[in-house]
């Protein structure tokens, strides 16, 4: 269980995932989401990304992952997450996630992180994640 004192500006924990075919498919089904886009390759091709791209939200949720299991870790809960795509992000890219540290306020066991998504050196998706820790 994450608290609020065991954690320390600049601190960063990470999550690797290889995006895959069946990712895409099995995201799309849970949430609903059947854009073409992510699932069609011949309508995907005559688009800007000239061929299918991963969800942006399930990039995303690699974010989550970080924070809900690694660091703050177990107990931890989103207040807020800020966004911004990037880069898109296609089947076979490996995603490295990371979340660093950003401020901590120990009187309301809140904790600001910084949360980046890269593939190589090539940032896909940025923001800002605030957690409340329930410990």
């Amino acid at each position: 269980m994450a608290k609020i004192d065991d954690l320390e500006i600049g601190q960063s924990a990470s999550y690797e995932r290889t995006v895959s075919e069946e990712d895409i498919v099995r995201y799309a089904e849970v949430s609903g989401d059947d854009n073409p886009v992510h699932l069609d390759e011949e309508f995907a091709s005559k688009t800007l990304f000239k061929g299918r791209i991963a969800h942006g939200m399930l990039g995303a949720g690699f974010i989550s992952t970080v924070v809900g299991t690694r660091l703050p870790g177990y107990g931890s809960i989103y207040v807020s997450q800020s966004l911004r795509f990037r880069a898109p992000v296609r089947i076979g890219d490996t995603v490295v996630t990371t979340a660093t540290v950003k401020s901590i306020d120990k009187e309301r066991k809140r904790v600001t992180m910084e949360t980046v998504c890269a593939i190589g050196d090539k940032i896909v998706i940025d923001g800002e994640a605030e957690l409340t820790l329930t410990a």
